[in-house]
């Protein structure tokens, strides 16, 4: 999903470049992802673009907690 909302954003046909995308990962290029700035997919290892673990854990942990305080809020209001 996030490649195809990126293409799109991007202005690039979607479809194809999710599917191109898909059939690298296939071939074992497991690092391949769109270069949005030159309308291709390369390996991202080789462009320097990488994710640090710290952020995905951190967009989990905060993603939590909004739940949990929306949770709670219902039930506060239900309650009344």
């Amino acid at each position: 999903m996030i490649p195809y909302t990126l293409s799109e954003n991007a202005g690039m046909d979607p479809i194809l470049f999710v599917t191109e995308l898909r059939n690298c990962h296939n071939e074992g290029q497991q690092y391949a992802g769109l270069n949005i700035r030159k309308n291709t997919i390369e390996n991202m290892t080789d462009t320097d673009v990488l994710q640090p673990t710290l952020v995905s854990v951190s967009a989990l942990t905060l993603a939590t907690e909004c739940v949990r305080m929306i949770l709670k809020i219902d039930d506060i209001v239900m309650t009344r």
